[in-house]
């Protein structure tokens, strides 16, 4: 019987209708397995690591991405899979953090949640939790090696490598989509997984990163961002990174102003990653005119990666410590299949 760790941070999918506030609170796991029999019935060994008080996910921290991966870590030899349940709001920046943080990972970590609370009467939660766990503990044909050796959120029917996936509608039970890769499967009346997008297992042991470096800032172009905007943002003290989020395949404004103040950061000491304002596509530094001068000012590629995996990966990289340019190099490749390197013109 397969073993799986539940890890219950909070969320909507932990909530309830409290008739004397009028709104939703968070319960406890006891009373999610109370609208959960099928629990039993499943042929699961699961057990349940919770969150006292459950968190809200707007309330999501790094520490806790750091405390999340430290279960994870202390555990991994006792189970064969985790599920972890999270507020739908920020999980695809846990679950990119953790991609990230757990190096060498060959068992499944799914995240899922629900877009209405489980308690519901038409709650996505349940299937949501029940398919997850089934993913969680699924092997490949007589062998001990798990189908699917990634960090992954499963959500309406869909799982998605947990870097590649973007939290696109507040409303519809299809709350996450992965713009620039495929689904890695999908469940019906089967779970019909997609063996040639999911990455291979690892043989080298698990390696738990827990450095994060959190003072970095984003900037979002826009037309008519004024200079004393741009020089506010990138005045933060002690400043380490920047996500700049530009137009279409990575292109920004020309005026001299403008350039100089990107110059002037990384000058500083800190490192600049490019990327494109869309959800699909990639940025391609140097295609046009109008971004020919990041790659002179030494701007890094984001490549194709969402806004969450590259400030988490900017995160990650910048917590190891290297120089420079072994910190530039790594945010160009890919780790965790987070991105598709291109040609850099």
């Amino acid at each position: 019987m397969s073993k799986i760790l539940i890890i219950y941070t909070g969320g909507t999918v932990g909530m309830i209708y409290d008739d004397k506030t009028k709104a939703l609170r968070p319960i406890g796991f006891n009373e999610i397995r109370n609208n959960l029999p099928e629990l039993y019935r499943m042929g699961i060994d699961f057990y349940v690591y919770t969150f006292n008080p459950p968190i809200d996910s707007s309330d999501m921290q790094p520490e806790i991405w750091v405390e999340l991966a430290s279960i994870i870590e202390d555990r991994y030899d006792r189970y064969d899979g985790f599920v972890i349940l999270h507020g739908s709001d920020t999980m695809a920046f846990t679950a990119s953090a953790l991609s990230f943080m757990l190096e060498n990972l060959s068992k499944p970590v799914i995240l899922t949640g629900s877009q209405l609370p489980i308690g519901k009467i038409r709650t996505d939660a349940k299937e949501n939790i029940i398919t997850a766990m089934e993913i969680a503990c699924s092997r490949h044909n007589g062998s001990n090696i798990s189908m699917v050796p990634e960090v992954c959120i499963y959500f309406d029917f869909s799982l998605f490598r947990g870097n590649r996936s973007k939290k696109y509608n507040a409303e519809k039970f299809e709350a996450f989509y992965s713009m620039n890769y495929p689904r890695l499967a999908e469940a019906g009346i089967d779970i019909k997984y997609r063996q040639g997008f999911i990455l291979p297992s690892p043989t080298a042991p698990l390696k738990v990163h827990k450095e994060l470096e959190t003072n970095i800032t984003v900037l979002k172009l826009f037309p008519g961002i004024t200079r004393s905007a741009v020089e506010a943002i990138l005045s933060v003290p002690g400043l380490k990174g920047v996500i700049m989020e530009t137009f279409g395949s990575g292109n920004t404004s020309t005026q001299s102003w403008f350039i100089e103040s990107i110059k002037k950061v990384i000058d500083k000491g800190a490192i600049v990653v490019d990327i494109t304002q869309c959800d699909g596509g990639s940025v391609e530094l140097g295609k046009y005119e109008t971004s020919q001068h990041l790659v002179q000012a030494g701007v890094v590629s984001g490549h194709d990666m969402t806004f969450e995996a590259a400030v988490t990966k900017l995160m990650f990289v910048l917590g190891q410590g290297l120089p420079k340019e072994d910190t530039k190099k790594l945010l160009e490749t890919s780790l965790r299949g987070e991105l598709t390197p291109i040609q850099i013109y």
